[in-house]
């Protein structure tokens, strides 16, 4: 049976639109390609098998190409039901790589094509979010045995494996891809922070400046987000329940308060918590006429929908990724992309050169926790600092930068004691 029998996708004839975007990444991720030339010479998984569930669109596409190429036989699947594009999918089957994805699928169709994807049997996985893992230790543990150990992309995905670890239920080694430095210092505050806008801005073709944006949550990715924001001639609010955050997010030039005098404020609300309903029922109530609600927490429960629903007497589609509630006084609240991942729903995702980093990681990440997996044991794991640091000067002689190096004399200065 050929890959193209065995995958499910939308439609095969779009390849040729899907190689263009692959190729247009390619030209602008040049420590991936540094690295596939890597594994290229070294082979690190000759006769493995991989599974990876990402936002499954041209980046993660050469991603899975970089993988292919250090020998591993490759399964695909998405990681979000919004943010799959079906034209990327048939370009990756045509390249010899197994895809289980197509956009838009309902819950059940999207399940189904997780758990196809794990019954390939992988001996290592890329998770993004948390959903392959969890389904390996729920229904399909008969899948458990030969799955040596993965990296996971997201907060959210590192939550529930921590969760997991500290029941003493995780059965592999799982390496914190997300809490690497080269990830959330440039992935989670740059390419948030301009991706976000990015599908704000295409979705609704209305002008920032001079607005008021609320952003829910101040970590990397609100960090992120109210930058871009101030840039864009926005007035930035930032709620928190983080007291030093909150603390952070004032000294850099934000409005804080609580969340329910916020939504009285609000014209754009962006929620990057990562946890449920930090807006709902009791915000909807305050808000203004035409306020727009939009998410980049990797799961749709940050804006709490059955609420906003139970308060609207109609719902309809006013644009493309654009849904607008009636309320009952007469207010009309819009959500963007179902209340999905706004960025990548209604976007193409953070800039290549930002994810060249991120993916450079979860390559080098998989390559370690394969070499080393029996000596992890069954525990989550940071990215080692000597891969951070490689990624980094690969970045840096990318683009053409050089940084000084200690001399020998400071080396021992720093590391003595006696006579400082």
């Amino acid at each position: 049976m050929t890959l193209q029998n065995q995958s499910i996708i939308a439609d095969p004839a779009l390849a040729p639109e899907g190689h263009l975007k692959i190729d247009w990444v390619d030209a602008h991720m040049p420590v991936l390609n540094k690295i596939k030339e890597q594994f290229q010479q070294e082979q690190p998984f000759k006769g493995l098998k991989v599974a990876i569930s990402l936002h499954l669109e041209a980046k993660t596409a050469y991603l899975a190409k970089v993988v292919q190429a250090g020998g591993a036989d490759v399964t695909i699947t998405g990681s979000n039901p919004l943010s799959t594009q079906d034209d990327v999918c048939a370009a990756l089957v045509e390249d010899g790589i197994r895809v289980y994805a197509k956009y838009n699928p309902s819950p059940e169709e999207y399940k189904a094509l997780l758990i196809k994807t794990l019954e390939e049997k992988p001996d290592l996985i890329i998770d993004d979010g948390g959903d392959l893992v969890t389904i390996l230790h729920s229904e399909r543990q008969d899948l458990l045995a030969q799955v040596r150990g993965g990296a996971e992309e997201t907060t959210t995905g590192i939550l529930r494996l921590k969760s997991l670890e500290n029941e003493g239920k995780l059965k592999f080694p799982m390496v914190a891809v997300n809490d690497a430095f080269c990830k959330y210092l440039f992935d989670n505050r740059y390419g948030t922070g301009q991706s976000v806008w990015d599908g704000i801005n295409r979705t609704t073709n209305l002008v920032v400046a001079g607005k008021t944006v609320v952003v829910v949550g101040y970590g990397w990715c609100g960090k992120g987000v109210a930058m871009r924001a101030k840039g864009l001639g926005a007035k930035v609010i930032v709620t928190e329940v983080d007291a030093i955050k909150a603390i952070e997010a004032y000294m850099d030039g934000f409005h804080v308060m609580p969340m329910l005098e916020a939504a009285k404020e609000g014209d754009f609300f962006v929620t990057v918590t990562g946890n449920r309903d930090v807006i709902r029922g009791e915000h909807y109530a305050v808000m203004k006429d035409g306020a727009i609600l939009s998410n980049a927490g990797h799961f749709d429960v940050e804006v709490n929908k059955p609420e906003l629903d139970a308060l609207s007497v109609s719902k309809r589609t006013v644009r493309r990724n654009i849904e607008e509630y009636k309320l009952k006084d007469g207010r009309s609240i819009y959500l963007l992309a179902e209340g999905r991942l706004v960025n990548l729903a209604a976007g193409d995702g953070h800039p290549a050169e930002i994810m060249d980093m991120t993916f450079a990681l979860q390559a080098l990440a998989l390559k370690y926790v394969n070499d080393q997996y029996q000596a992890i044991g069954n525990k989550v794991v940071n990215v080692p600092y000597e891969l951070d640091e490689q990624v980094a000067r690969f970045k840096l002689a990318s683009m053409g930068l050089a940084i000084d190096a200690l001399t020998e004399e400071q080396t021992a200065y720093l590391a003595g004691w006696a006579e400082h």
